[in-house]
């Protein structure tokens, strides 16, 4: 299906939706040079050398009923291009209106319209990148911060597909061996003694290992980092949700308990953007209604990349002690709690001691919430850094992936250790490096190109 239409010059406009100073409209196939050439002149002597990998001319698009556009052309004329085929990009005014008539008059002269996601593909089968790069395209266009930006880049970059190429690599070598021996089995030759073979299968499963459990880390429910407002009831937790928030969508009451459901909403902090979740208030004596809420709202904590364990710094000697008891209970189930006294503006020198070391804010009057934004912002990032390898679509798609891949090798293992023959040693090991090939893409289905490919926008 793909491979049939690869000789197609297909088109799109490449650029962001809306009107800009620039828009790009982008063409790949066999024919791309020529067939721009139908609609694009040159100002400038000559036409650009073959040979070259890329140039770029100045010159004008022609529209009918246009006048003539300024267009930069910048071209690859040879494979050496995003998309392995020759390819133009016209740069011209990014008015949606021009750039929808440009694509109109290439499609009069045999441009089909571009698929979603079908320059991305080509690059894919052109062997220009693996799969889990190419999603690490969508990864790019769809990161909401920093963080989710960083991770696709590093995914772009190779950084999981240099893994898992370096594994796939060590594994067909411990492949050779073994089937090796194989060949020469009557001559009683040992190319890989089973000691090197168990020590080769088990760093493997030690990689895979350490992969599936960063898989397991980004399978968010929106792929957010999650901050929790966590603290006794009445700590001015919800206060500080619609102030963080910029909306009134937590009821603020001087009664305690008044949350009894949990709210979220985005919050910027720095380059990051957060999913912040207001709970209802951790006191271990609820029951009905109440205790479901308290049950809702520790398994918000429990999912949580940080918890803020909000302290009103107001509250009596007998409020510190169960304070401070929920919160040794709940530091004994989560590691990314920081601790923050709320209602700052009500400290007072009889109150200043209990504050002293602790980050002190105040949701009324604004004091401290520039500086906890970049606290969040800081301690998210510090330790979620290393977890986040993957993309999320790409975390998703492998995690069946990784496990069948490691259920292989371990099977190899037993079989080596149990002192089975080589073929069964060999059969897991290969079955494991045939389901790795599934991540990177060098084992693919149809359905599963369609499956990747179609939540890309199309010019991409």
């Amino acid at each position: 299906m793909f491979t049939a239409e690869l000789d197609q010059t297909i088109a799109a406009v490449a650029s962001a939706p809306g009107g800009a100073g620039r828009g790009i409209v982008r063409v790949s196939g066999v024919e791309a040079v020529a067939l721009v050439d139908r609609v694009f002149a040159s100002t400038e002597t000559g036409d650009g050398p073959a040979s070259k990998i890329s140039y770029r001319a100045t010159g004008t698009v022609t529209i009918p009923d246009f006048p003539p556009v300024l267009t930069d052309a910048w071209v690859w004329p040879t494979a050496r291009s995003y998309t392995g085929q020759p390819m133009v990009e016209l740069h011209l005014p990014g008015s949606p209106p021009l750039l929808e008539r440009v694509l109109e008059t290439l499609f009069q002269h045999g441009v089909r319209p571009a698929r979603a996601g079908e320059f991305t593909l080509r690059a894919f089968l052109a062997g220009r990148m693996d799969l889990a790069q190419a999603e690490a395209v969508l990864g790019v266009i769809d990161a909401d911060d920093h963080e989710e930006l960083t991770t696709a880049l590093n995914q772009l970059a190779g950084g999981l597909s240099g893994k898992l190429l370096q594994l796939r690599g060590d594994l067909l070598e411990l492949l050779a061996d073994l089937e090796a021996g194989l060949d020469f089995v009557e001559e009683d030759i040992e190319f890989v003694s089973r000691e090197q073979v168990m020590r080769r299968l088990q760093h493997g499963i030690d990689i895979i290992r350490l992969l599936e459990e960063q898989a397991d880390g980004r399978m968010l429910s929106d792929d957010q980092l999650r901050v929790v407002l966590a603290g006794l009831p009445n700590a001015g937790k919800s206060t500080l949700f619609n102030t963080l928030s910029k909306t009134d969508d937590a009821i603020v009451s001087s009664v305690a308990g008044t949350t009894r459901d949990y709210l979220s909403a985005k919050v910027s902090c720095g380059d990051l953007s957060v999913e912040l979740i207001d709970t209802a208030g951790l006191d271990q004596s609820e029951s009905g209604i109440d205790g479901a809420a308290q049950q809702l709202g520790g398994g918000q904590v429990g999912e949580a990349d940080l918890v803020l364990w909000c302290s009103a710094i107001d509250g009596q000697e007998e409020d510190h002690a169960a304070d401070e008891t929920a919160l040794q209970n709940l530091k004994a189930k989560h590691d990314r709690i920081v601790v923050i006294k709320t209602r700052g503006d009500l400290l007072t020198d009889s109150f200043r001691k209990d504050a002293e070391g602790t980050p002190v804010v105040s949701a009324a009057g604004g004091e401290g919430l520039a500086e906890l934004r970049e606290l969040i912002a800081e301690t998210v990032s510090r330790s979620s850094q290393g977890e986040r390898q993957f993309v999320g679509s790409t975390a998703a798609r492998s995690r069946d992936s990784l496990r069948r891949s490691r259920e292989s090798l371990q099977r190899a293992h037993e079989a080596a250790d149990g002192r089975f023959g080589d073929e069964l040693v060999a059969f897991e090991t290969r079955a494991g490096i045939e389901t790795l090939g599934e991540i990177v893409g060098t084992i693919y289905t149809d359905d599963l190109l369609d499956q990747i490919f179609s939540r890309f926008c199309i010019g991409k």
